[in-house]
């Protein structure tokens, strides 16, 4: 339920704050006061596209904010996205700013709009003073029964996945043929020059190594066997000046023992020494200064730096590109096989697209027949006579294939006994438009919440979709949302007074000008003052006697 929506800044609105209740809060004022606009609101905090135009006229930046009753589906949306939750409300906030940039907050932690859009559903479900039929597309009325219906396209949507992705490979194999072919001489080469070169990882890094050492053979050998000499050979060698000073220190510690532990440590040292001088011994006698192994080792280095300038810029890499080669070369010769394969896997992803797509067809028709009923006797309940059909017709050709189906969803209506069933879009009167809208609407949201289903629990808002009749239908629709809100919490912005009449919670917008500025206020209003603004919306600018009783006995006959 929502309980509470501000905006700052918004349009023509410096700062207003409406309190909503459960069941039917109806918002009502003259024209041009903002009621709208506060909608306007409501849908860009469901996700809305926003714009620099909706910043009031010298204000630096626009805030509109709402506070939701959350939900169990809600807030695993939040958590899917990071976002903590706050006890049991939803707190949602956008501002824009006069630029055009605008920021996003949920429970007063960043997030993006996407993330709102995913909230919407769980939240409100706004019908705008914008949306007419001619938006209310085959795309709009297939949701609008799959919501009827509790139809899932799960499976479908996954079924038509693979089989896209199966005709995808396929279009691609082929439609890449020629060209393959004609790469195949290019492949084939550089496939054999690397297999040829018989590459191992790291192997230049080993070459580089012992290429240095090859080139610096005579100063390698002339540095170990200069120092194995100082170290160890010679009678001025360290080694033997170790020795001589282990025999003088093993002396002293005879007789005292502080340094016993001295002519270990220079024992030690001495044993350091010899290995050290054994390890440079051994070095300088492996210096092989082959000439021949160093033009060997150049001449392989210069085949590593021709194949890395052409295939990659480590050998591990070309050697990636030679096994990338080897698979085109691979597929281009298995080519019968792998076609035979992925036609196989089409035909097998075609037979199960149709299995599902064959079943959500059943499914539907069975929801439309449900739905057709109910609506029709929704719309006639609004002081109509009509004939309504939800026609599903299923298009089995592949190009007609969808992830929500092959199916085609149209609702037809005749508004005059022996006129011929025709498409919403094309009725001609605004009040029988919006009538077969809040019927259709009000039969969906019925049906979900008396259905076995759990209903998904939002807030309903009507902008004005009453526009276009009065009198007796205008009654009838205000039973019908009186009606809807005993389940739901209902939002409608109205100019009828047999509208106002049912409200639960009766909201008035008004504007006024101060210091030059046009301001607007939401006041929710009690009994005294709301007979007195249904009386205004009866009699116009003049309160009279009259309006006030006579609106008086339509509130107490909504009751």
């Amino acid at each position: 339920m929502l309980i509470e929506l501000r905006a700052e800044n918004y349009a023509v609105i410096d700062h207003a704050i409406a309190v909503f209740g459960p069941g039917l809060n109806l918002l009502t004022g003259e024209t041009g006061a903002g009621k709208s606009i506060l909608v306007d609101a409501l849908a860009l905090l469901m996700g809305g596209k926003a714009s620099a135009d909706l910043v009031r006229h010298g204000a630096d930046k626009a805030v509109v904010a709402c506070v939701f009753e959350s939900t169990p589906a809600a807030e695993a949306i939040l958590e899917e996205n990071g976002i903590d939750c706050e006890g049991a409300e939803i707190i949602l906030r956008r501002e824009i700013s006069s630029n055009g940039k605008g920021r996003v907050f949920i429970n007063n932690q960043p997030a993006t709009v996407a993330v709102l859009r995913q909230l919407a559903p769980e939240l409100a479900l706004v019908h705008a003073q914008s949306e007419t039929l001619s938006s209310f597309d085959q795309a709009q009325q297939r949701i609008l029964l799959d919501r009827f219906g509790g139809v899932s396209t799960e499976a479908t949507a996954a079924a038509h996945a693979r089989w896209a992705g199966a005709r995808n490979k396929l279009d691609e194999l082929l439609q890449g043929e020629q060209d393959r072919l004609r790469m195949v001489d290019l492949w084939s080469y550089q496939r054999n020059e690397i297999e040829a070169a018989r590459l191992e990882p790291g192997e230049d890094e080993a070459l580089e190594t012992e290429k240095r050492v090859l080139a610096n053979a005579e100063k390698l050998y002339a540095a170990a066997m200069g120092a194995f000499e100082q170290l160890y050979e010679g009678g001025a060698s360290a080694e033997a000046a170790l020795r001589n000073a282990v025999r003088n220190v093993d002396e002293l510690s005879r007789y005292d023992s502080r340094f016993a532990e001295p002519a270990q440590q220079l024992a030690g040292a001495r044993a350091t020494i010899s290995d050290i001088a054994s390890t440079l011994r051994d070095y300088a006698e492996g210096i092989n200064a082959s000439p021949e192994r160093l033009a060997e080792i150049e001449d392989r280095l210069a085949l590593l730096d021709r194949l890395k300038r052409k295939y990659g810029k480590t050998v591990v890499e070309v050697i990636a590109f030679g096994e990338d080669v080897a698979r085109k070369l691979a597929e281009v010769e298995d080519r019968d096989e792998i076609l035979k394969t992925l036609r196989a896997e089409l035909d097998e992803a075609a037979a199960v697209y149709r299995k599902a797509a064959a079943a959500l067809t059943a499914e539907r028709r069975a929801a439309a027949a449900r739905l057709a009923r109910q609506a029709e006797a929704q719309i006639n309940s609004l002081a109509m006579k009509a004939h309504f059909e939800a026609a599903v017709r299923c298009d089995e050709d592949e190009t007609g294939w969808a992830a929500a189906g092959w199916d085609e969803i149209e609702f037809l209506i005749a508004t005059n006994a022996g006129e011929p069933l025709k498409p919403l879009v094309e009725i001609a009167s605004g009040g029988e438009l919006s009538r077969v809208m809040l019927a259709l609407k009000v039969a969906v949201e019925e049906h979900s919440a008396k259905s076995s289903r759990k209903p998904t629990p939002r807030t309903l808002v009507f902008d004005e979709i009453d526009i276009g009749i009065g009198g007796r239908a205008a009654e009838a629709v205000g039973q019908k949302l009186k009606a809807l809100g005993r389940g739901q919490q209902v939002l409608c912005v109205t100019h009828l007074p047999q509208i106002a009449a049912f409200a639960d919670q009766h909201l008035a917008v008004e504007k006024r000008e101060d210091h030059g500025r046009t301001r607007t206020r939401i006041r929710t209003l009690d009994d005294g003052a709301r007979t007195q603004e249904v009386a205004r919306m009866l009699s116009g600018a003049k309160v009279t006697d009259t309006s006030l009783q006579h609106a008086s006995q339509m509130i107490a006959a909504s009751r």
